[in-house]
């Protein structure tokens, strides 16, 4: 039995469900809960539409069959090749190469768009005469639309499918003839091949040409400025010395400095002042040591001549000799007198020494400063000529570096121009042929198996989507689930499908048969449906005809009598009745509702000992008038004052009044349900009516219904032309001959 909750809940798309931990998140005042995929919805929704799924697969199987039967077969042909990515330089100096940065994988894209391109379609088309092969194109056009059909076909049918991880690419080549597929694309390679030798050789040409006519341009001009340079040095007197500027070596004693050499003045002038340098410090010197010898006078003390030193050293010896003897003769001794002459001519001999060697040191000191003197003029001479050239020579500096610029740019231009010859004559390419393409031995399309699968997985899709679409667009009530969400009823129970052949009776006489599970099932979920307990009185019905409102009647009016139930079974459907009687019509329900006759006197026995019937009797003109008069409602309370429980077959509730006035008078109102034939707007429809009249809807009951797959069959409403007919129905019949009852039928 479902829950109060579970019947107000909102209904839901199928294949999906909300969970939330266990609990009801929006009764706790929680966020809402999160949405999951209802798997278990999606496989009945799946089961119920699975011959549809089926049809769409073999459908989709078929269709892929039938086109790789009808599509043409076509080869594929390929060849692999490999693309050097750093070709050689052609623009570099001796020693150092230009560094030319390039992205690599930019690099191979380009490659790959020159095999796509239309340039190289064109040249193949041309060196093969695609254009000129019926088999190829039609020979009805002109050569020139013929020449670009071909071309157009060719980059069609090519695919550039490079190798990752490496420079390798395969050109593959699709055509209906293997041979011309492996011809083409042998004719891509050799054609691709061609095609960037003949742009590198073209670019080296180019390269070539250009700089040599920037070479004659740079060589005029190099001449021109060394002219320039040699008649600017010749009318100003200026030759410099290194040989750097065109005329070789060039003495002249006025040239200025320049940043290529210097001139003869300049070195003359560099000489001189070191010359000067050196006389200013021998003068310094001589100077030095002449004021010293002037500063000490005629002391012999201070000169520092070898001389004078080993005459100082003789004296001190004999000064020596003489005080050692001192102490023995006396001064007058003749020994004495004689060592003491001998120590006064030394002394006579250092002081003429000493006078010889301070004239010797005024004369080197005069001499010394002569000399600076005269360097001094020379040197002053000098530089006056220097700078005064300097003045001139200005513009010889800015014409020789004008001479070295165009030089060097010469030079340059010149080393290029060799490096190219040299890098031209190599010819190299930047693609290789790894491997040429053979003549494929089997067809390449149309694949079998792959065009299987895809018709299948295509099949399989579109079932699916039809599948769900249909179950979407299929508003029918098809499971217990659906009562709750859609109808927001508790689904009292569910009456399965009977097979084929077996009747109503028959299945509620076999106490373990579906059916009687189900609705005893149905039973037990009444007894608990209300708050009391069981109801006094239950109104069946139905939306339309047909959905099995009687057939439910019947059963659970026996399952209470099964099990002691006093049961009074009402049958209120007075337009098309469901149980007669073998009794005359002259009783029933028609005859209470005419006359104030008691209930017990057209109370008909059945079979089962606790179990009643109040059939229609005759049928009236006007059921709806008698039913929503006041006698109906006397009637239910004295059937519920003398049973305990009164269940109430009605007519179905759309198109007509009964129910809802019925409803309104009874304790509770079950509503049948056929599974997959009962459209949701027109149950909802049948629930507001009876809920506006004051009928309580306790819940409702799905017959019919198939457990596996779910019902597919879709009602429509029903129609005012109700009872027109007699329907076959299950009926009761009263006692027969000798007061025996019979075997209830279907």
């Amino acid at each position: 039995m479902t829950s109060a909750s579970e019947a107000a809940a909102p209904r839901r798309p199928f294949g999906l469900s909300f969970a939330s931990g266990g609990q009801d998140a929006t009764a706790q005042g929680a966020a809402p809960a999160r949405q999951i995929v209802d798997i278990d919805q999606g496989v009945r929704v799946l089961m119920r539409h699975r011959w549809i799924v089926l049809g769409a697969v073999l459908l989709g199987l078929i269709a892929a069959l039938v086109v790789t039967l009808l599509s043409t077969r076509e080869y594929r042909a390929s060849a692999t090749m490999a693309i050097n990515s750093s070709p050689t330089q052609i623009l570099g100096s001796r020693n150092q190469p230009v560094q030319r940065f390039r992205n690599d994988d930019q690099y191979l894209q380009t490659q790959f768009g020159i095999l796509r391109s239309r340039s190289l379609a064109e040249r193949v088309v041309r060196k093969q005469k695609l254009a000129d092969d019926p088999g190829y194109v039609a020979q009805s056009a002109l050569p020139a639309q013929r020449q670009r059909i071909a071309t157009f076909k060719l980059m069609a049918n090519v695919e550039v499918v490079p190798l990752r991880g490496s420079d390798l690419v395969m050109l593959a080549v699709t055509d209906v003839d293997p041979n011309r597929a492996a011809r083409v694309a042998n004719g891509l390679v050799d054609g691709f091949i061609e095609t960037t030798t003949e742009t590198r050789y073209n670019a080296t040409a180019f390269a070539r040409d250009f700089l040599q006519q920037r070479l004659s341009a740079a060589r005029e001009k190099l001449e021109t400025s060394e002219r320039a340079l040699v008649l600017y040095a010749r009318n100003q007197g200026i030759v410099q010395l290194d040989g750097n500027s065109g005329g070789g070596a060039r003495a002249n004693a006025d040239g200025p400095s320049s940043s290529t050499g210097d001139s003869l003045s300049t070195q003359s002038l560099v000489s001189l002042n070191a010359a000067l340098s050196v006389a200013v410090a021998d003068r310094i010197a001589a100077e030095q040591r002449f004021r010293q010898s002037v500063a000490n006078g005629a002391s012999s003390e201070m000169v520092q001549d070898p001389a004078v030193q080993a005459l100082r050293a003789e004296r001190a010896r004999l000064e020596a000799d003489y005080r050692e003897k001192l102490g023995t003769f006396k001064p007058d001794y003749p020994d004495m007198l004689a060592l003491r002459a001998r120590i006064d001519q030394v002394q006579s001999a250092i002081g003429r020494e000493s006078g010889t060697i301070n004239t010797s040191l005024r004369s080197n000191y005069q001499a010394a400063a002569g000399r600076e003197k005269e360097l001094r003029a020379q040197v002053a001479t000098l530089r006056a000529g220097v700078l005064d050239l300097r003045s001139r020579g200005i513009g010889y500096n800015f014409l020789q570096r004008d001479v070295d610029t165009n030089r060097a740019l010469y030079d340059a231009l010149l080393q290029r121009y060799k490096e190219i010859g040299v890098v031209g004559e190599l010819g190299e390419s930047q693609a290789s042929v790894v491997d040429t393409a053979l003549p494929p031995g089997a067809p390449y399309k149309p694949r079998v198996l792959r065009n299987l699968l895809f018709g299948l997985v295509a099949g399989l899709l579109v079932g699916l989507g039809l599948a769900f679409v249909i179950d979407f667009i299929d508003d029918t009530i098809k499971t217990p689930e659906d009562i709750a969400a859609q109808l927001n009823l508790p689904a009292l129970g569910v009456v399965p499908r009977m097979a084929k052949g077996s009747t109503v009776a028959e299945e509620l006489e076999n106490s373990k048969s579906p059916l009687t599970e189900g609705y005893h099932s149905i039973m037990t979920a009444l007894r608990f449906a209300a708050d009391g307990g069981l109801p006094h009185s239950i109104l069946v019905t139905s939306s339309r005809p047909g959905e099995g409102k009687s057939s439910s009647s019947l059963a659970l009016a026996q399952n209470f009598a099964r099990i002691g139930t006093r049961v009074l079974l009402i049958d209120a459907d007075m337009r098309n009745p469901s149980f007669t009687s073998r009794e005359s019509e002259t009783i029933g329900l028609f005859g209470l509702l005419t006359s104030h006759e008691k209930l017990v006197d057209h109370v008909v026995p059945t079979r089962l000992a606790s179990m009643s019937l109040l059939p229609v009797g005759a049928i009236p003109p006007n059921p709806a008038e008698l039913l929503a008069s006041v006698r109906i409602r006397e009637l239910i309370e004295e059937a519920e004052k003398a049973f305990d429980v009164v269940i109430i077959d009605a007519p179905p509730v759309l198109g007509l009044a009964d129910s809802p006035i019925l409803g309104s008078a009874c304790d509770a109102t079950l509503v049948v349900v056929e599974a997959g034939a009962a459209r949701r707007p027109v149950v909802l429809g049948t629930v507001g009516r009876l809920q506006a009249a004051n009928a309580r809807v306790i819940g409702a009951v799905l017959t019919k219904y198939k457990p596996k797959s779910g019902s597919e069959g879709y009602g429509y409403g029903y129609g005012y032309g109700y009872g027109a007919g007699r329907s076959e129905h299950a009926l009761i019949d009263t006692a027969g001959p000798g007061g025996k009852l019979p075997d209830l039928g279907a």
